[in-house]
């Protein structure tokens, strides 16, 4: 844009006639060169008000009558009326692009008004006009084009997102009822065996000779050849303590197969594979593993995560972290999108917080922003101060749980929508 608008005013700026101070007609170009890019920086941002934005995109259009008009004959310089159109989807409702079409016509004609004796003037003004209303309404059908195309774009990279992480709980229920299932059979079949073996080996203790399992001495009197019980009652001991500790060992298998989630790398990895915008920076502590619902849980977490980010924060990179600490596993995410002054939680942010206190834990969200950024009080890495207030609509943490948010490595400079939650991991039981 900056380019088209440089070579639109380029005859004028290189020194050719104008109606007005040459001088005054460079400083209405550059107004309008600072207004726009003032206007398309406040689009951008979402903290920004919109009254400022349509300000400084105002600011620009005027700017532009009064360069069309100090122009001797429009020439060149009516495209930057063109320009003023082509970005306005950008950063005001449509129509207000075709009002701006039509006025745009109206300063335009105003600057072929000199021209009306000449000779042919009216078919000139005629095709100028014409030529101007349709590349104008080109222009703004582009851009509101290109608009519904981006925004049909992250459409689609969420329904992308939400069906990755469908297909991942469906593949991991699937093989936690195979496990379970598995579980199950060695419970009932070898774990009954076992057990029937252990009884069986201590009936046949009991049933030698001394009535206690002891090794008698001798063998029946009177007759030699009788079995003695001092060679097999060592032998039986030892098969008993087999099948005790196949027993234990079945037992503790089938508590791990029935508590077993799978590897929570290659789970959360599976989510966001082949994400492109923004780039998804997934780390996960190796081998950390977690039952079905925390991992569930964890999947849902980066599933709204991504999709927040992709839908507001504008952002070019996401970092999520899970690690396992001694109080359980902390998620913390952080993007490098605008943020926004603040944290105002929708339904899905209020349900994922919700979920992680269904299991006594805790989100915090950091908004980002201004004086939210990395050393700030209210950014994630920083501890809140003693008495401060929490963040409207930040959500509160539950009692015994810290409230201090944590940063990913790696997001030094970001100033984007931060998430931290804790998940208690209770121990696991053996068998």
């Amino acid at each position: 844009m900056l380019a088209v608008m440089l070579i639109a005013a380029g005859p004028v700026l290189l020194g050719a006639p104008t109606a007005i101070p040459h001088l005054a007609w460079v400083g209405l170009f550059v107004l309008m060169l600072v207004a726009m890019m003032g206007a398309l920086w406040s689009g951008e941002d979402p903290r920004s008000p919109g009254w400022r934005t349509g300000l400084l995109l105002g600011i620009a259009v005027l700017a532009s009558w009064g360069l069309v008009l100090g122009a001797r004959g429009a020439g060149l310089v009516a495209i930057l009326l063109v320009i003023t159109v082509a970005v306005s989807p950008y950063l005001v409702p449509i129509r207000v692009g075709w009002a701006l079409i039509v006025l745009n016509l109206a300063v335009l004609l105003g600057a072929l008004a000199p021209r009306s004796g000449e000779p042919g003037w009216l078919v000139e003004i005629s095709i100028m006009l014409g030529f101007y209303l349709l590349i104008q309404a080109a222009s703004l059908l582009s851009s509101v084009a290109l608009l519904r195309e981006q925004r049909a774009r992250r459409e689609l990279t969420e329904a992308h997102v939400d069906l990755q992480a469908a297909a991942v709980l469906l593949a991991d229920s699937a093989r936690t009822s195979e496990r379970l299932r598995i579980s199950r059979d060695l419970h009932d079949l070898i774990g009954h065996q076992l057990t029937v073996l252990a009884l069986e080996l201590e009936a046949a203790k009991h049933r030698m000779p001394g009535g206690d399992g002891a090794a008698a001495d001798t063998g029946e009197a009177g007759d030699p050849a009788a079995p003695r019980g001092d060679g097999a009652a060592p032998h039986i001991e030892r098969a008993a303590g087999v099948a005790r500790e196949l027993l234990s060992s079945v037992r503790a298998t089938v508590g791990e197969l029935r508590n077993d989630g799978g590897e929570l790398r290659e789970t959360l990895q599976r989510v966001v594979q082949d994400l492109t915008e923004p780039r998804v920076v997934l780390e996960v502590d190796d081998a950390l593993r977690l039952d079905e619902d925390r991992t569930v849980l964890l999947v849902r977490a980066v599933q709204e995560i991504v999709t927040n980010t992709i839908r507001h924060a504008r952002a070019g990179e996401l970092r999520i972290e899970v690690r396992r600490t001694r109080d359980g596993v902390v998620l913390c995410a952080r993007d490098d999108g605008w943020g926004s002054r603040g944290t105002v939680l929708g339904n899905g942010l209020l349900g994922l917080r919700e979920r992680f206190e269904g299991f006594g834990g805790s989100a915090v969200f950091m908004g980002g922003g201004a004086g939210s950024g990395p050393g700030a009080g209210s950014a994630p890495g920083a501890e809140p101060s003693p008495g401060a207030e929490p963040t409207p609509g930040a959500g509160s943490t539950p009692a015994g749980s810290s409230a201090r948010a944590v940063e990913p490595a790696g997001t030094a400079g970001f100033r984007g929508f931060g998430v931290t939650a804790r998940l208690p991991v209770p121990e696991r039981s053996p068998g």
